[in-house]
């Protein structure tokens, strides 16, 4: 019995390994032109072996396929007599087939080529495995962006000691991380109005803050691909768009526990469709600096109220110590005069007693806001303690501070709302002034304390009134 299957013939059997073979085989001639094919091969390409017979194998290759054939596969295969895996793609009715061909050319006893010998490998799969790995890089890679996007921006958010701060570190992350041209941040102010936190936004700000606003609303990230849907938003934001040079838009909300804080917006100078991993950056982006916002305005609230009265709302004793360093070392500089007055409430200590405590609140409340109403915006109203209030005047002589506390005191003077009648509440006041021809100002704790000194006198001499004495 011979070697083979059963039956057949050594010949035989060749024939069907070849004409079956799980890849194509073919031979052509030194310049191309196919001599044989199998069945594999022409299967491949939809067509039978006898119609690629006489064919050039070059002839059925895309035209990309056809260029790198000329420039790649057959001048390897003329120079060192083979080619490993060259990729190529052949054309059939169905479409293209990207292929890998391995060749061997054959030469006679003396050396001159008489033929070559192909082997043909579907690389469908192969392909798709590329593209599949290729994509899940490209994915990896953008993550791995995405991930050290947001790390930088954290460590930027940290960072910052104000609104301000953040805010450009906030712009600039996401300029960064959408790719974008622009970034604009805007924060709602205290009349709820969304306003950009660089004036050379404003205008732009504005006319996006009603997308901004629905953005803040909703609590989703709203983005605009083109000028079209610019202008289906609002013919404000397409013109504004245009003038700016700019088609595309994303905006993410800012905002904390539902609290709306604002929103912070990438602009793109050319048409863009956001994909939904962009999108998803750039929500996490607006909640990492939400959580800062949060953080710096609750440290701002307590910076705020470590220095200011939590009745009044003005400066406390501490403040108003370090504004009147402030005050008595720039009139030094400057030599100009500085008026420093102490007042203490005259039957405040009855309402207090007979009335309760809640009523004596509300007195110091109304006296502190007639007072701040009574000076100059530069003016320093504190209080001391108390019934007890300071005020501050730079540049102010004896004179004008003479008429200011007198003014003081026709405003303490006045009834108040929220006192019944039979309880009137006047002001006992102090007025200590420097005058730059002394030699040296004095410090803050001399000048309280004759200010204080010149307001018992008034409490001696009848109350109601203004004593003034000379620093």
């Amino acid at each position: 019995m011979t070697d083979g299957i059963e039956g057949t013939e050594p010949a035989e059997d060749l024939v069907e390994l070849y004409e079956g073979a799980p890849c194509g085989l073919l031979s052509t001639t030194p310049d191309g032109v196919i001599t044989r094919v199998n069945s594999t091969f022409a299967g491949w390409l939809g067509r039978s072996a006898a119609d690629l017979h006489g064919v050039a194998f070059r002839d059925l290759l895309t035209t990309a396929g056809q260029l790198f054939y000329e420039t790649r596969y057959a001048p390897v295969l003329n120079l060192s007599g083979e080619v490993r895996e060259v990729a190529l793609t052949a054309r059939r009715d169905s479409g293209e087939l990207p292929i890998l061909a391995n060749a061997v050319l054959v030469r006679d006893a003396a050396g001159a080529p008489v033929s070559v010998r192909v082997a043909v490998f579907d690389a469908s799969e192969r392909q798709d495995y590329e593209r599949r790995l290729l994509a899940a890089q490209r994915t990896a890679a953008a993550s791995e962006a995405r991930v050290r996007a947001l790390q930088e921006a954290s460590s930027a958010f940290s960072a910052a000691h104000s609104e301000r701060d953040l805010a450009r570190a906030l712009a600039s992350a996401t300029r960064t991380a959408l790719v974008a041209t622009r970034a604009i941040v805007l924060l709602l102010d205290d009349d709820g109005v969304l306003r950009a936190q660089d004036e050379a936004d404003a205008v732009l700000g504005d006319a996006l803050a009603p997308l901004a606003s629905e953005a803040l609303h909703d609590g989703t990230v709203i983005t605009l691909a083109d000028l079209d849907d610019a202008a289906a938003a609002s013919a404000d934001l397409s013109l504004a768009f245009r003038d700016a040079r700019l088609e595309a838009v994303s905006i993410a909300p800012l905002h904390d526990d539902g609290a709306p804080l604002g929103a912070v917006v990438g602009l793109f100078a050319r048409a863009r469709r956001i994909d939904a991993e962009v999108t998803e950056l750039h929500a996490t982006l607006a909640r990492q600096a939400a959580q800062v916002f949060v953080r710096l305005r609750l440290q701002g609230e307590l910076e705020y109220r470590a220095l200011h009265d939590q009745l009044t709302g003005l400066p406390n004793r501490k403040l108003l110590q370090e504004r009147l360093d402030s005050v008595l070392a720039g009139a030094r500089r400057r030599g100009r005069p500085v008026a420093v007055i102490f007042l203490d409430l005259d039957g405040f200590k009855r309402i207090n007693d007979e009335l309760g405590h809640r009523m004596g609140d509300a007195v110091l409340s109304e006296v502190a806001s007639r007072l701040a109403c009574a000076v100059r915006r530069e003016d320093v109203v504190g209080r001391y303690g108390g019934d007890e209030f300071v005020v501050v005047c730079e540049d102010t002589e004896s004179t004008g501070a003479g008429i200011v506390a007198e003014r003081l005191r026709s405003e303490v003077a006045r009834p108040l709302e929220s006192v019944p009648s039979g309880y009137p509440v006047t002001a006992s006041i102090g007025l200590a002034v420097w005058m730059p021809t002394e030699p040296e100002p004095p410090t803050p704790d001399v000048a309280l304390r004759a200010a204080d000194e010149a307001m018992y006198a008034s409490k001696r001499a009848g109350r109601d009134r203004v004593t003034l004495v000379a620093l």
